[in-house]
């Protein structure tokens, strides 16, 4: 399918590692702002209130700023929608980071929210791989696609070039066992976006290339 991506800007200046851009297709338009090293500040607007409410306490646990708008074809089906949002963060970290000298490249971060345990690992490696394992066994959490998690996580380590990999150990809560994926994502991202004080501005990798 084709991807229309215009305005795009990337800038590592004093205010933090950005990104913002629009991609385009048929399915769904997205327009959106990405800053790293943000106060966790959002405004976020999907037309699937839950999946917000996740990419919200994403931006909040992550301390990043994001600013994301998606129109999309939900008289169709909420997948378009869910998985082209993810390609889209990711695509935005992954031009914010730019060649990705100086970051730790890796983390990991263990969440618990209540009865529930998830824990989430990610590796900006350049390659996309994912592995989700939500444990929910309900249709629908409010009004998101519970199957469509999986699809978010899919289309964000392809946007990201990034190894993802995020598990609901155990827990009761549907609810529960997504948030929680949720924020230990987003914490384990953080880690791996900071920066490498012990290396400096050395390249995480032996090739040469991420």
């Amino acid at each position: 399918m084709p991807v229309k991506t215009k305005s795009a800007v990337r800038s590592a200046g004093p205010k933090g590692r950005s990104a913002s851009f629009e991609r385009n297709t048929t399915e769904t338009q997205i327009a959106i702002k990405l800053t790293i090293e943000g106060k966790g500040q959002y405004k976020v607007s999907t037309g699937i209130r839950f999946f917000d409410h996740m990419l919200e306490l994403f931006t909040r646990h992550g301390a990043f700023n994001l600013e994301l708008k998606c129109t999309g074809d939900l008289d169709v089906d909420q997948h378009h929608t869910v998985e082209d949002v993810g390609i889209a963060l990711g695509e935005a970290f992954d031009r914010a980071l730019g060649d990705k000298r100086g970051i730790l490249r890796a983390g990991y971060f263990l969440m618990p929210m209540d009865e529930t345990l998830a824990i989430a690992a990610i590796d900006l490696s350049g390659r996309a791989a994912f592995a989700v394992d939500t444990k929910v066994k309900t249709r629908l959490v409010g009004d998101l696609q519970t199957e469509l998690v999986t699809d978010f996580f899919e289309g964000f380590a392809r946007g990201a070039r990034a190894n993802v990999h995020v598990k609901t150990m155990y827990g009761r809560s549907n609810h529960h066992k997504i948030e929680a994926i949720f924020k230990a994502f987003a914490r384990a991202l953080r880690v791996a976006c900071s920066r490498d004080k012990q290396l400096g501005e050395m390249l995480p990798s032996t090739k040469g290339l991420l």
